[in-house]
């Protein structure tokens, strides 16, 4: 059980159940063990992914004075021994969103087998994944926050593949292919093409685990997600529960759970986060995070806005969608 400690069970109104969750001392237990080993190897890489990211400076200049001056051989040269090692810094964030997405299976196998009757029992008695889950969603919204505010991501990969294309055309060796070959590079190309690429990975490898376990519900996995949005808002918008954060860091980081897991929901789902229908209280999420200092959520609201699949639907409630104004 660790520290979980049961806030309440559910509303009259909702059925949504709500719990506390040590997101930060939850230990594995012996049955969570080998799942836990498997997706803790993927997270100790997360912290270095995003650092990288974060210190990706692109070579925007050398690829400007390149394409100034298409005949100085100098610095064609130049300019491609800066794109190099960086396209290689690119594969590395793309071989790592497909780990991330294996080690997202293996978590959503633990989280929605029979081993329990209910995605609450699941979270109660497997709080060390269910924190990894919440990790890996805090990662997916960083990762992607930082690859949206940074254009030389794309600008060094288009011209990678340019100067590479115009050297075969010329029959000109290239050392870079080795690190990166065409059909690489396609996948590549569309992995970063998308504004929330990481995102993209998650919300595309929870529909593939749910298409891949027919015998399993999709509310096995839906539910998994409704639940862990309540787990995070309840923390956040009852004070006796948000003290126990030994840290502030722990509140943005329920924040971006939250926001990430509604997303998640909103794309497999097959009504979405925002319908009448849906298991997770919208307006409630959504008057957490306005209750947060402006500053620090506007990223998260407009994540919400921008990245979700079915906010625009006119299924969605009007006051839902002026919250989000």
């Amino acid at each position: 059980m660790g520290n979980l400690l049961k806030v309440l069970t559910c509303t009259d109104l909702e059925q949504e159940p709500n719990f506390f969750l040590d997101f930060e001392n939850a230990q594995p237990t012996e049955a969570e063990r080998e799942t836990w080993d498997e997706v803790d190897v993927v997270l100790k890489d997360a912290q270095v992914i995003l650092d990288e990211l974060q210190a990706y400076k692109g070579a925007g200049q050398e690829i400007r004075e390149a394409i100034q001056n298409p005949n100085d051989e100098a610095l064609q040269d130049q300019a491609w021994a800066a794109v190099v090692p960086l396209v290689g810094k690119l594969k590395k964030f793309y071989e790592f969103s497909q780990r991330l997405e294996a080690a997202l299976h293996s978590l959503l196998r633990a989280l929605t087998n029979e081993t329990h009757s209910d995605p609450t029992q699941h979270l109660e008695r497997e709080q060390a994944l269910a924190k990894q889950f919440a990790e890996i969603l805090h990662f997916t919204l960083r990762f992607d926050e930082l690859k949206m505010t940074n254009p030389a991501i794309q600008n060094d990969f288009s011209y990678y593949r340019r100067t590479l294309n115009r050297m075969r055309i010329n029959n000109v060796p290239a050392e870079g292919e080795n690190e990166v070959n065409n059909e690489l590079a396609n996948r590549i190309s569309l992995f970063y093409a998308d504004a929330t690429p990481m995102l993209k990975t998650l919300s595309d490898g929870t529909t593939k685990f749910v298409s891949e376990n027919k015998n399993l519900p999709i509310e096995n996995t839906t539910d998994v997600l409704s639940t862990m949005a309540s787990v995070c808002k309840v923390m956040l918008e009852t004070p006796e529960y948000r003290s126990r954060f030994s840290s502030e860091a722990t509140v943005s980081f329920c924040l971006r759970v939250m926001v990430g897991v509604i997303i998640l929901y909103d794309y497999v789902h097959p009504v979405g986060a925002f319908a009448k229908s849906s298991k997770i209280d919208m307006k409630g999420c959504i008057k957490v995070l306005r209750d947060q200092p402006p500053n620090s959520v506007e990223g998260l609201l407009n994540a919400l806005r921008y990245t979700t699949k079915h906010l625009n639907d006119e299924s969605t409630a009007k006051t839902i969608k002026s919250m989000l104004q």
